[in-house]
């Protein structure tokens, strides 16, 4: 792809360069100031770089008692890296910066075999440089590797419309079977318009497209189904539990909780309930969610201009043969960016506002496309009218969402939107001879025009890669206040800022920018960084731990199964991280997993496998004193016996209980330092 072709003018291939390099700087500079990032993800490197059979499995903990509430493709990244560089952030995080710039790279690709390289270029630039890309591809959620396969898979379907070679159509199949085993269900968003485009447009026979068609499915269901078909055939008793579903099966969390349940709101053990009917803790549900104060300003910049664009577009190709190539490339990524914007904008259970990212590359393809399409043809009095109206409709867009943040650099919203209306009140004055080449004059209307449109993207990007993240739902740019179009968008979360995740540990917690989340330093702590202070700093985000408490728990610790137990796998994290032992996780993810059992927890205990007990676990479930609406009785059944058997020991504001000391009838608080 660098090398170019011989026919590209000789500026491409440096501008390729500088693009990627450009965007390996946003992504990976200061990298090192998120710490473990995503605590949850992080503690299952740690398992996963120490044992082959955590790694496989996806476990939490290298003692293998729970997985992770996701497959496990995207951890398998980071602990190949952790296992040859060490666990610390930069092992961690620096595979994702990678696969983001491995992304930029293949949609340039992508879009350059049936286009311009400026149409390329320009494409690779807006998914570079959109927010919530920027924050992902800095961050250890799975959706940066997901992101990275749907693109690959995209360059493969291109391929396979131009040779109509099975071998592309299965490689594609192949790579969405791998998004599967890296989020489930939202690999196959982009299925419907692969497939459509493929039997409509694919050059060869109805009857070899439809086989074809089938290969493909049967590469995404055997690039899928042998991990779920080998943690379905293992013994429960020879694996960790299957974290978030509610029967031990890896079946029922693809297609529950990670799968149907995210459309119909309908998911049992969730962390707080979906949104049936439209008004439930996810939100309103309607065609302006992504608008909204809380998806709004992670992605919806350039989503009028793509659906603008990318329309005028393919109404410009009209007249083009069926065999050219690039109304099916157009095509390909209006029903990646229709699909999932539909879903994400009607689905009724867990959604998140860096979910997202999975819009990114459609969008960036629409509008270098498009973009390109129009531009030479500057002659017809419409081209120029869309092109104008574009602009312009970006600009103020781009006003109205930096008005949800009033006090953050309020120069540029006046910068954006005076220049967006000049650029676009120029774009519509004809310019006789000079509109169909690139002339001097033009080419500083077309780069006016793209400094405008992506000024308020590249400096919410900019904010991100500035600012430490933690937690489980981070939000890139700072914080937004107001709901504007689309309505206003989730709930307030319990920290009392807009948005589920704002209360939930996501973005730091200090409105406006945040705190930088950089805690007092807990032993393990990567690169000289630890986590947010304290374990309350937020709900769904580790804490750091004493020196004592880390002392106490490691003591001899090789002699038993788990280190520690506690409620809830975010707050095991911290103690994981910071010991390097296995913690269990009781109840998994938010502490409402029907693992362990009361029964399976005190033979556990007599069997000598756990050595301590950590109270205050921050499950959503039972663990908090009371059962979970939604989850298991478990977690709470278990904090409660432990307090009636055994004697606490305080380390500063934490209990612990040491279940390998005789038991007692009450709980005798003794203070053990700080």
């Amino acid at each position: 792809m660098i090398r170019g072709r011989e026919s590209d003018p000789a500026w491409v291939r440096p501008s390729f360069a500088v693009l990627l390099l450009g965007t390996a700087l946003l992504y990976v500079w200061g990298l090192g100031a998120s710490g473990w990032a995503n605590s949850f993800y992080s503690a299952a490197v740690q398992a996963g770089a120490t044992s082959w059979k955590a790694m496989f499995f996806g476990s939490f903990d290298s003692s293998n008692f729970i997985t992770v509430d996701k497959p496990p493709a995207s951890l398998w990244v980071m602990e190949f890296s952790a296992r040859i560089f060490g666990l610390n952030a930069w092992s961690v995080l620096v595979p994702q910066a990678l696969e983001g710039v491995a992304a930029v790279a293949l949609l340039y690709a992508t879009v350059r075999r049936h286009f311009s390289a400026t149409a390329g270029l320009l494409a690779g630039l807006v998914l570079a440089t959109t927010p919530v890309a920027t924050l992902m591809f800095r961050y250890n959620n799975p959706d940066a590797l997901l992101v990275l396969l749907l693109v690959g898979a995209a360059y493969a379907i291109t391929r396979a419309l131009e040779s109509t070679k099975t071998r592309w159509l299965v490689l594609a199949g192949a790579l969405i079977g791998f998004g599967f085993i890296t989020k489930m269900l939202q690999a196959f968003l982009v299925v419907p318009g692969f497939g459509l485009v493929y039997l409509v447009y694919a050059q060869t026979s109805l009857r070899r497209r439809l086989l074809q068609l089938l290969a493909a499915a049967v590469a995404i269901v055997l690039a899928a189904g042998w991990w779920v078909a080998a943690v379905t055939l293992t013994p429960a008793s020879a694996r960790p539990y299957v974290g978030g579903s509610t029967t031990d099966s890896i079946l029922q969390l693809a297609f529950g909780y990670n799968g149907f349940g995210r459309l119909t709101g309908n998911e049992t053990g969730s962390v707080g309930g979906g949104g049936a009917g439209g008004t439930g803790t996810w939100g309103a549900t309607s065609i302006g969610r992504l608008f909204g104060s809380d998806m709004g300003s992670q992605i919806s910049w350039l989503i009028p201009a793509a659906l603008l664009l990318g329309g005028a577009g393919l109404w410009a190709l009209r007249r083009t043969a069926r065999s050219d190539g690039q109304r099916p490339q157009l095509l390909l990524w209006f029903g990646w960016l229709v699909v999932t914007g539909l879903v994400f904008s009607f689905g009724k259970g867990i959604i998140h506002p860096y979910y997202t990212v999975a819009l990114a590359p459609a969008v960036g393809a629409l509008v270098g496309i498009g973009a390109t399409v129009l531009w030479p043809r500057r002659d017809q009095a419409w081209c120029r009218i869309v092109l104008a109206a574009t602009t312009a409709v970006t600009a103020i867009w781009a006003h109205q969402l930096l008005a949800r943040t009033p006090s953050w650099h309020p120069w540029l919203r006046g910068f954006i939107l005076v220049g967006g209306l000049a650029v676009g009140a120029a774009a519509v004055i004809p310019s006789g001879g000079l509109s169909a080449r690139w002339s001097h004059s033009g080419r500083l209307l077309a780069a006016a025009g793209v400094v405008v449109a992506l000024a308020g993207p590249v400096a919410f990007s900019l904010d991100a890669a500035s600012t430490a993240y933690t937690g489980a739902i981070p939000t890139a740019g700072p914080t937004a206040t107001g709901a504007g179009f689309g309505g206003p968008g989730r709930q307030r979360g319990p920290g009392g800022q807009s948005g589920f995740g704002a209360g939930f540990g996501g973005r730091p917690s200090t409105p406006g920018r945040g705190s930088s989340g950089q805690g007092p330093t807990g032993p393990g702590a990567p690169g000289g960084f630890g986590p947010p202070s304290g374990f309350g700093a937020g709900l769904l985000n580790a804490g750091s731990v004493s020196a004592a408490l880390t002392a106490a728990l490691k003591a001899d610790a090789s002699s038993y199964t788990w280190a520690a137990a506690t409620v809830g796998a975010e707050n095991a994290s911290g103690y994981q991280l910071a010991t390097d032992e296995p913690v269990m996780a009781i109840g998994g993810f938010n502490g409402t997993d029907q693992a362990p059992s009361l029964a399976q927890f005190e033979k556990d205990v007599s069997a000598g496998k756990i050595h301590y007990f950590i109270g205050g676990g921050r499950g959503l479930g039972g663990g908090l004193g009371g059962s979970s609406q939604r989850g298991s009785s478990d977690s709470s059944e278990i904090t409660a016996w432990v307090g009636s058997h055994f004697t606490a020991t305080t380390f500063g504001a934490i209990t612990v209980y040491n279940l390998t000391a005789s038991t007692s009838t009450g709980t005798t608080a003794t203070a053990a330092g700080t």
